[in-house]
């Protein structure tokens, strides 16, 4: 019977994600005939610094990899988990063993899956569907290693990412967003994706630039386009950055700043090409950008320009965005209260209510209780009596606080 060499170094080299002897020497900077004698019938013993390196790569100790050391015994580095705030959110395991390759396309998929479900699913369900499957990965990356553990630990990212969104604009927890997004951080370190630690870190200007310090969101955003620049980010990527950027410096009043940060932007996505945009980035289009000027411009008090830029961009929305048509409902309500046209507004206010009925987004309704805020002067008019009857019906009240 021919022999089968070092089976276990070769069965843990193809789970860590590294198909073939060229791809482990590769990843290692040796010569794959060194990788060929490691998986003989006598593996030598590593030496200096390759001890290390193979433990690391491929998630054991060296003698779970089939070497037998000739002399004293040495020390043998594990793969620890991610850092320790994050790692104390799932429990450990005492021994650990080693997932194939195949885990990080299963986990990746379900990560997939979620992301598309989030436009459509109410947050309260979607929501514990995503931590569950934040915890499994927790769990993966101690059984995984090498190219397997980085696959699953960049779909972690993505899945904190997706959770403090939810949290975020969704479910109005800003304090737990923050906390979900600085596990998203961690995990895109340990995928060592700097554009995904871009998307991250531009998520976690939101929380100060809604809250109104600025000077936290601008230091939150420069390192977000710190990474950007590092992971070599498309200019769709960076007109986004632009638009969030634009979004905090309207919240904190500085609304010229704002506009002129959403005109680069627009210059930018007239320059990209769409290609090479990363799976995850979802949630930014030139209607999604366009939203942002209507909304800036009318903070700014051009109604005129707000109105037409709003309606452009209600137009051009695709269907299937939903949650973004509530928010354009709301702002273009919002300028025709703005405008003392108390009927339109209660029409479009009435239209974001219908959408928000068939697909809740909290963002969408605090717009249309700004606009009935807005509306106090004329409260007694028939149009927002019956607003009011919409805004606080049975339904649409019992939905508010459930959510």
């Amino acid at each position: 019977m021919p022999s089968l060499g070092n089976a276990r170094l070769r069965a843990a080299r193809i789970a860590a994600g590294y198909p073939s002897q060229q791809a482990l020497a590769d990843a290692l900077g040796v010569g794959v005939r060194q990788v060929r004698r490691w998986e003989s019938d006598t593996p030598p013993w590593p030496q200096g610094d390759m001890q290390q390196a193979l433990t690391r790569a491929l998630g054991q100790d060296l003698t779970a990899l089939g070497f037998s050391p000739a002399g004293p015994s040495v020390n043998r580095p594990t793969v620890s988990p991610l850092s320790a705030p994050v790692a104390a959110q799932v429990p450990t395991q005492s021994a650990r063993g080693v997932q194939p390759a195949s885990v990080a396309a299963d986990f990746t998929a379900t990560t997939r899956a979620h992301r598309r479900l989030y436009w459509s699913v109410a947050p309260s369900t979607l929501h514990p569907a995503v931590i569950a499957h934040a915890g499994l990965g927790h769990a993966l990356l101690i059984e995984t290693a090498g190219q397997t553990r980085a696959l699953v630990a960049s779909a972690l990212a993505e899945t904190h990412l997706l959770a403090g969104r939810i949290e975020f604009f969704d479910l109005q927890e800003p304090d737990r967003a923050s906390a979900t997004w600085l596990r998203a951080l961690q995990a895109a370190g340990e995928a060592d994706d700097a554009l995904l630690g871009a998307a991250v870190l531009a998520h976690t200007a939101f929380v100060p630039g809604w809250a109104g310090d600025r000077a936290t969101a601008a230091e939150r955003m420069t390192a977000a386009r710190t990474y950007a620049r590092r992971g070599a980010a498309p200019e769709e990527v960076l007109a986004w950055l632009d638009a969030v950027e634009a979004e905090c410096e309207t919240r904190c009043g500085n609304t010229r700043t704002a506009l002129h940060l959403i005109g680069h932007g627009e210059d930018l996505l007239a320059r990209g090409t769409g290609g090479d945009l990363p799976e995850w980035f979802d949630w930014f289009s030139a209607v999604r950008l366009a939203a942002f000027k209507g909304n800036t411009q009318l903070k700014a008090g051009h109604l005129p320009q707000a109105r037409e830029t709003l309606l452009a961009a209600l137009d051009a929305l695709p269907v299937a965005e939903e949650k973004q048509s509530a928010v354009l409902l709301g702002d273009l309500a919002a300028v025709e209260a703005a405008a003392g046209r108390p009927e339109e507004a209660c029409a479009f206010a009435a239209r974001a209510l219908d959408q928000l009925a068939r697909t809740w987004y909290a963002v969408g309704m605090d717009r249309v209780r700004e606009v009935r805020r807005a509306l106090a002067p004329h409260q007694h008019e028939p149009c927002v009596r019956a607003l009011d009857d919409r805004l606080y019906d049975w339904s649409t009240t019992v939905s508010a606080l459930a959510r």
